[in-house]
This record gives structure tokens, C-alpha cells and sequence, in this order.
């Protein structure tokens, strides 16, 4: 699936229902998610991400942080009193744009569009943090997302910190995606997004990548992996996070 159809699906989720496109509780669907509160949860994640930094020794420096996928700016927000400066990038500019809404004009962060397979508009080793948490695994096109893992390698700052997440392990009975295939099929026969997710579809792709792979990717663009975090998830599928320097 091209990353063409892949913005289209999350210009359509941003419009629908951003919220829980971040953060998809099942009670919270539909609207469920106040800003105030969707805000929180992106605190407590970062509070996470930097407890176990500073047990690793990285980054060095906190001139500047990359959030890889960050829709309305949950973990933006949220990393941005500790950075110099906090960016944002996102393949949606409605997300974006309601993260700059959210934002309200807050110093320390902003947010640019991404949607291209690489991170050309940054320069080498420009961020002593590169966080991405739920993004890679609903990124359809499997030779984007190991292209991400090498650009956020390249983008990475001698002695900085890369920390992301993406599924090791996806049960087969998982590997279908019915209510994917479904939205897919409907949107191209022109039903509107806003139908299709009353009829609980959702276009959110699913993915998955052995750890010997993602290793094989971050070493070979000059990584160091410093840790590999693998757990159980909900029905018999696992998620590792990576934690690597350069």
C-alpha cells in the first residue's frame, strides 16, 4: 500500500476522531477522549521514556527532541519542558493542525509535516531524542518502516537517544484485519469515512517486525543497540521498544 492511501486513511481518522486515533480504548471511541485528558496519558509516556534514559546514560544532551508520528501532539507536548526544542512530525496535516491548536502558540515546540519514506528535511544527527510510540506498526508499506528506522538512526546526535516501539510478533488470526479490508473496500466505492466509522471500520493498519530484523537495520545505518524490550500483548501478539545510541 502506498503512503498516499496511508495519509488519506489518517486525514480521514483526524477528522472522524482524532483522539482515540491516538489512543484507541474502547470506551473512549466515539468521541470519548477530552483533550485535557488525552494530554495526560502523553505524560505519564514520557515520564516512562525519561526514567529509563536516565538509567541508560542517553542522551547526553537535551538541546533537541523528535516525535516520529505524533499526531495531535500527545508526547510533543509532553516532551517539550525538558528539550530545548520539541518537533513534531506527523503524515497528516488535519493531526497537525489540531496539535498547533492544542499547542496554542507554546514555546519549545512545533510541528512539521512528514510524508515522504525518509526525514530529508533534517540534517544528520540533528536530535539528541528520537521517540516514536505506536506509529511504525500502522505503517503499511514494510520498506517505509525500515527506512524510518535507518533515517531516525541517521537523524540521531553522537551519544543521543533513539527509543521506538514497533510489534516483533502478530498472531495469524490477527494478520486478516477484517474491519481494515472492509473500510478500504467501502471508502473506494465512495461511502464517506465519517459513515464507515459508525459502522465501527477503522482504516488502521497493523504490522509487525522481528527483532533480528529491526536489529539487522539499526547496525547496518551505524546504530548501537543498547536494549531490546519484547512483552506480551493482548492476544498472543508481542511489541518490542528499541533503545539505541550512535
Amino acid at each position: 500500500m502506498s503512503l498516499v492511501r496511508h495519509r488519506r486513511d489518517w486525514e480521514d481518522m483526524a477528522r472522524v476522531d482524532p483522539y482515540w486515533a491516538m489512543v484507541s480504548t474502547h470506551e473512549k471511541r466515539y468521541g470519548g477522549w477530552n483533550a485535557d485528558e488525552l494530554l495526560r496519558t502523553g505524560e505519564g509516556r514520557v515520564e516512562s521514556l525519561l526514567r529509563r534514559a536516565r538509567r541508560l546514560g542517553h542522551p547526553l544532551e537535551r538541546r533537541r527532541a523528535l516525535d516520529f508520528g505524533c499526531g495531535v501532539g500527545r508526547l510533543s507536548r509532553a516532551l517539550a519542558p525538558h528539550f530545548e526544542e520539541c518537533v513534531g512530525v506527523d503524515i497528516s496535516e488535519e493531526m497537525l493542525a489540531e496539535a498547533r491548536r492544542l499547542a496554542g502558540g507554546a514555546s519549545g515546540v512545533r510541528f512539521v509535516h512528514n510524508d515522504g519514506d525518509d526525514l530529508r528535511q533534517f540534517a544528520d544527527g540533528h536530535f539528541d531524542l528520537v521517540f516514536s510510540h505506536i506509529v511504525l506498526q500502522h505503517v503499511p508499506d514494510r520498506a517505509a518502516v525500515m527506512s524510518y528506522i535507518a533515517e531516525f538512526v541517521r537523524v540521531l546526535a553522537p551519544d543521543g537517544l533513539l527509543a521506538f516501539q514497533l510489534p516483533s510478533r502478530i498472531a495469524v488470526r490477527h494478520r486478516l484485519q477484517p474491519h481494515r479490508r472492509a473500510w478500504a473496500a467501502l471508502r473506494r466505492l465512495g461511502l464517506s469515512a465519517a459513515v464507515l466509522y459508525r459502522l465501527r471500520l477503522q482504516p488502521i493498519h497493523m504490522g509487525s517486525a522481528s527483532v533480528a530484523e529491526v536489529k539487522a537495520v539499526l547496525e547496518r545505518a551505524g546504530g548501537r543497540v543498547l536494549a531490546v524490550d519484547t512483552k506480551p500483548i493482548h492476544g498472543g501478539n508481542e511489541s518490542s521498544t528499541y533503545w539505541v545510541t550512535r
